[in-house]
């Protein structure tokens, strides 16, 4: 009795350590098991999210290509063609803070949900509109829709990859999918255009933004909202009616005079309501825009790029394709189909952003992005502008330099505009980056195009991304993180 007494601690040691072992067995199975069943859904939900993100820039240029055709057909003068041509931009810019409000008041799928079902809705009007009016209506519905999505798609994704090291992986991906969304726009919609009609162009936000809404329920999560933070209906105001203002006013330029009410009148109404919205976004106790947001200073560096790279990308796809038409007598399919290595080169640099990132940080991926991109456009502007040249080496070298520098500048900017950003302001950080995305093809498209002739201004789009190559190398963070 004695031995058997003595091994009874022995034996339920040994029992109490097989059965940890086991628990501890079973954990890390569970757990490899959850890894393997979450990774899946993380794929699908960012191939989701990723899609609307490139539609919504897709949009955007859908009808660049095919304006001159849009014109004919609804006898419009330039000024008609100009204002149908911005009127997505003007909504989307325009309303894009306020949509990141709302997918972080309401939650970002809610918020997703609704923008897509608007943009599906006035997708599937604009083809059948009779006239410009109804085109026009239909241009600045699309535009309220995306204004809506895109932000809200950002929220979502910062819920699908909650740990900071996975929504940095993601976000470097992120950021080349606007920029290959315009160059899918340009490339297809010549395509579409010749073989079928301008029209068919909108049935690819349609069947995007439909199928979007389909698999949403069942691959995105359902994001929580924050509940008690207020709208700031006064500072939405504000900046819709600003931004929107000041871009229509810039954006007429190319028809009216600096110095004629159509341009001074909505530019300076414009400028007096964003100064009115930033002096009530300090005073207000929940701002639409948190002054603080925009004062790390890398934050201002990548949103800058992101803007400058816009500019540099849309700049060069209105330029040439004017230049490849008007002076090379190219038709519409020729044209598009000039772009095939611009595409190719994106695709390319987007796939090795994130490696590169990884390995060398956003900061220096950006820096050196904006210093190739910038190489580019200064190769397009000293030899691809000459009719005489030839393609292969006048317009190629810029046509693969830029959309290598672009892709990775993108990535490492989205990187770093969303580096410690909390959950409830993802919405925010959304509207802030597309924002700046609309900016630059926008207000610093129709400045830098009074610099002179379109090589003058491919030039000095350059030399701001050489410059702001620098400034990005040299910055370091400061101030406060957002709260």
């Amino acid at each position: 009795m004695t031995a058997v007494d003595g091994d009874e601690p022995s034996t339920t040691s040994t029992a109490n350590t097989t059965s940890a072992a086991s628990t501890t067995t079973a954990a890390v199975r569970q757990a490899r098991q959850a890894r393997q069943v979450q990774q899946p859904r993380q794929r699908g939900a960012f191939v989701l999210l990723g899609s609307v993100q490139a539609t919504l820039i897709f949009t955007l240029a859908a009808i660049s290509v095919p304006l001159p055709r849009i014109g004919r057909e609804f006898g419009l003068q330039r000024s008609g063609l100009i204002l149908l041509s911005a009127a997505y931009g003007l909504t989307f810019a325009g309303l894009l803070l306020f949509g990141g409000r709302l997918a972080d008041r309401y939650g970002g799928r809610r918020t997703l949900t609704a923008g897509l079902m608007l943009l599906a809705a006035a997708s599937a009007a604009a083809p059948l509109a009779p006239g410009f009016e109804a085109l026009l209506a239909a241009r600045f519905a699309q535009g309220a829709g995306a204004a809506l999505s895109a932000p809200a798609a950002m929220a979502v994704l910062r819920a699908v990859f909650p740990s900071p090291a996975a929504y940095g992986r993601a976000m470097a991906t992120w950021g080349g999918l606007s920029v290959l969304g315009a160059t899918a726009g340009n490339l297809l919609s010549g395509v579409i255009s010749t073989l079928l009609s301008w029209r068919w162009n909108f049935a690819v936000p349609l069947v995007v933004a439909g199928a979007a809404l389909a698999l949403a329920p069942r691959l995105l999560p359902d994001t929580t909202p924050s509940g008690g933070r207020a709208l700031d209906l006064p500072g939405a105001f504000l900046a819709t009616c600003g931004i929107t203002l000041a871009s229509y006013g810039l954006v007429v330029t190319d028809a009216h005079p600096w110095s004629s009410a159509g341009v001074l009148v909505p530019l300076l109404s414009g400028a007096v309501l964003l100064a009115a919205f930033w002096g009530a976004e300090r005073r207000a106790r929940d701002p639409l825009l948190p002054p603080r947001f925009l004062l790390d200073r890398r934050r201002a560096a990548a949103l800058s790029a992101i803007a400058l790279t816009a500019c540099g990308t849309a700049m060069t796809f209105v330029v040439l394709s004017l230049h490849l038409q008007q002076e090379r007598d190219w038709s519409a399919l020729r044209t598009s189909a000039a772009f095939v290595p611009f595409a190719v080169a994106l695709l390319a640099s987007g796939r090795a952003a994130g490696p590169l990132i990884g390995r060398y940080g956003a900061r220096a991926v950006t820096a050196a992005g904006l210093g190739v991109g910038g190489a580019g456009l200064v190769l397009l502007a000293l030899g691809g502008l000459d009719a005489g040249t030839p393609y292969a080496y006048g317009l190629l070298p810029g046509l693969v330099l830029l959309p290598l520098g672009t892709a990775a500048s993108f990535a490492g900017a989205a990187v770093l505009a969303t580096d410690g950003v909390p959950l409830g302001q993802a919405g925010l950080a959304g509207g802030v980056m597309n924002t700046a995305m609309e900016f630059g093809p926008t207000v610093l498209f129709a400045v830098l195009l009074t610099l002179g002739d379109d090589a003058s201004s491919l030039a000095a789009t350059g030399a701001a991304l050489a410059a702001l190559a620098a400034l990005t190398a040299l910055s370091r963070r400061t101030g406060p993180r957002p709260s």
